[in-house]
């Protein structure tokens, strides 16, 4: 893909935010693109995960686990709105984020990604998911982290390298499946936590305009599953790309086609 001329962008802020085991390392093409394009990226590695370098054991909550997008955004200027786009689990960490901060988001990405509706609890799509066996976890090694079963810590959860290969990377490159296989860390999906909290707001979140994006060779989060959550909470657009699930490694310049398309539309 040809980059655009930098003046495109005009300096409207996109930030990237990455799914369970992954980090802001995910979106290493999308990123060079979009900045060679004119637009203002950030790429955040969420609490345990990329090169942050607490434990999991140090993140109880999803909300520390959020810490540095709230931070990101809590350090903008006022006035200064962004473009959020969440890929797999970081759909419920760009809704939280939009929850605390509606007037510094101008639009919120969901990228093959869980998105929460205004109605039920965060974790309602996560239990949605898991009781429905839209996913066969293959070799995920799933553990409860506290060892007296108190149940205070989340289960963590770390993909092993079939279902990397066969259900998350199926498009991918050999050297892109390579570099993420050795890039993984021990993640969590939270739900025990996100079971204790209350809906997200339609007067904060529901009030931040939505685009999902639709992956239709996604074998994590299928297809299916992903138009039942736009069925459940519509949003302002859909749009589909014709990838598997981790799109931005797999198709990183139809995936830079679309949010440019994004933000040049509601940022």
């Amino acid at each position: 893909m040809d980059a655009p001329a930098a003046a495109e962008g005009c300096g409207k802020h996109i930030v990237l935010v990455h799914g369970a085991c992954l980090g802001g390392w995910s979106w290493y093409k999308v990123a060079t693109l979009l900045r060679a394009a004119g637009y203002r990226v950030d790429a955040p590695d969420m609490a345990a995960s990329g090169a942050d370098p607490r434990p999991l054991r140090e993140v109880p909550t999803f909300r520390d686990y959020t810490r540095p997008l709230l931070d990101l955004l809590a350090s903008l200027p006022d006035g200064d709105r962004v473009v959020l786009v969440g890929h797999s689990l970081g759909g419920v960490n760009v809704a939280l984020a939009a929850e605390t901060f509606p007037d510094k988001v101008s639009a919120v990405v969901f990228l093959c990604a869980f998105m929460p509706d205004c109605t039920a609890r965060p974790s309602h799509v996560l239990e949605k998911f898991i009781e429905g066996k839209w996913l066969d976890w293959m070799d995920t090694e799933m553990k409860p982290q506290d060892q007296d079963g108190e149940g205070k810590l989340p289960t963590s959860m770390l993909f092993g390298p079939r279902i990397i290969r066969e259900k998350f990377f199926q498009l991918c490159s050999p050297e892109d499946l390579t570099l993420s296989a050795s890039l993984m860390r021990v993640s969590s999906m939270f739900v025990e936590d996100l079971a204790l909290r209350q809906p997200y707001s339609k007067e904060r979140y529901g009030s931040v305009r939505r685009v999902y994006v639709v992956c239709t060779e996604d074998y994590a989060i299928v297809e299916g599953f992903q138009r039942w959550m736009v069925d459940n909470s519509p949003v302002d657009e859909v749009k589909e790309i014709a990838a598997d699930h981790v799109v931005m490694l797999s198709r990183p310049d139809e995936l830079v086609r679309c949010l440019t398309d994004i933000a040049d539309k509601y940022a």
